[in-house]
């Protein structure tokens, strides 16, 4: 699947930052999100578009150690909140069973990254939507990624 060029219209994408702040403690201006899909994974990077700012850097990865726990208990609440309950991809990722997606928290120079790996057909195009949905809404403020340039992640330890 190839990630679209496709933005919302201006009013949407102003709707959706003004929720990201509900969720999200470092703002879509401050952060660069970038969404690289493969055959099996979904992976999400995001980065302080000030790499010096350490309190920014500190905030892109609490965000995404939130994330990184809500989609561990199925949960996409954030997501859902800023982007509608009828967003594309978490209701088929919501009700997949513990093990069918394995994902991965690892930081990143300038923030984090997220990596979900399945090999459920139907679950990898629920990624794809859910990331395909983070593109039309987020402008600017996200990227499609390039597969050669995919991290390992590797798990916090808890």
């Amino acid at each position: 699947m190839q990630l679209s060029s496709v933005a919302a219209d201006p009013q949407r994408q102003a709707e959706v930052a003004r929720l990201a702040a509900d969720v999200m403690p470092s703002g879509l201006k401050a952060t660069t999100h970038i969404f690289t899909e493969t055959d099996r994974e979904g992976v999400q990077r995001v980065i302080a578009k000030n790499a010096a700012d350490e309190q920014q850097v500190k905030c892109v990865r609490a965000h995404l150690l939130e994330v990184y726990s809500q989609v561990l208990k199925g949960y996409f609440s954030g997501s859902t909140h800023i982007h509608g309950a009828e967003m594309s991809g978490p209701g088929d990722l919501m009700t997949s069973k513990s093990g069918q997606i394995r994902i991965d928290y690892e930081d990143v120079e300038a923030g984090a990254e997220l990596n979900q790996v399945t090999s459920d057909v139907r679950l990898v195009n629920a990624l794809h939507q859910w990331f395909e949905a983070h593109l039309v809404d987020n402008g600017s403020a996200v990227m499609a990624g390039h597969s050669q340039h995919l991290g390992h992640g590797s798990m916090p330890k808890q």
